[in-house]
């Protein structure tokens, strides 16, 4: 389980800023190898890479989140609760008998709520859970979850909590496409370069910065811890009203509010 309570308010802030905080972000893959995780380090006006694993299992995640205040992971935390609900009645011989001939007769079963709000909002869609590839990855997300003492949690808010770096990079007007694999090592470069550049004096980046520019996976993660702090801050979107009950089954994709150097200045 997390080991320290998450600041999870903005009326929390003021002791964020009196104690160190951790905050780890997970990109998690279908399989350990291709899944890295970073541990940042908060202080009064100063932050750091303290650690950051290349092909981390759940026992590594596990352990690392020991000690932390918010664990970000970059994976579904569920499905659609239409699709659950049609699984179901499937399996009975019981299904709705309804025309789903095309995707958008499907769209109810493919796209969680939080993946309409961040297409509405970003204009980046993410995959669907229930139709893509990402599906394995949301599979090995409820055991992990489960790992660390979240499986009966609500799904939108706590300490342990979904999010997008595609999307938090769009929010904070980084590059956020094209940096992926051997194809996308200039962008990543450029990337690292721009994260370095509005970093400057507050985030250290220590010995990993060149992991950052020859592996996705491992930017990915750093980019997942930052916005673990802004939750930790109280500076990312809640669910609406409307969307809130669904989102505690479903999980939330955590948008920052805030802009990037507002995580050291809180």
């Amino acid at each position: 389980m997390v080991g320290r309570a998450a600041t999870s308010s903005a009326a929390d802030s003021s002791s964020a800023r009196t104690r160190t905080i951790r905050t780890l972000g997970v990109d998690l893959a279908a399989t350990a190898a291709a899944t890295a995780v970073a541990a940042v380090e908060w202080s009064a006006g100063e932050s750091r890479l303290t650690d950051l694993v290349v092909g981390a299992d759940d026992a590594t995640i596990v352990a690392l989140a020991g000690d932390v205040d918010t664990v970000a992971i970059d994976a579904p935390f569920g499905w659609p609760i239409a699709f659950v609900g049609f699984l179901a009645a499937h399996n009975l011989g019981r299904a709705p008998i309804a025309a789903l001939e095309t995707v958008e007769d499907r769209r109810e079963l493919t796209r969680r709520r939080t993946d309409r709000h961040v297409a509405r909002t970003t204009r980046i869609t993410p995959l669907m859970v229930s139709a893509d590839r990402i599906a394995h990855v949301a599979l090995r997300n409820a055991g992990l979850l489960a790992c660390l003492g979240m499986s009966d949690a609500d799904r939108s808010q706590g300490p342990v909590v979904e999010v997008y770096p595609a999307a938090a990079l769009q929010r904070w007007g980084l590059p956020n496409r094209g940096y992926k694999g051997a194809a996308g090592a200039t962008v990543r470069a450029g990337m690292v370069d721009a994260l370095v550049e509005r970093t400057t004096g507050w985030l250290d980046l220590g010995p990993y910065e060149a992991t950052l520019r020859a592996d996705d996976d491992a930017l990915d993660a750093v980019v997942a811890a930052l916005v673990g702090r802004a939750t930790a801050i109280g500076r990312t979107e809640p669910p609406p009203p409307e969307d809130a009950a669904a989102a505690s089954f479903e999980g939330w994709i955590q948008l920052p509010t805030c802009e990037l150097d507002a995580l050291i200045g809180l």
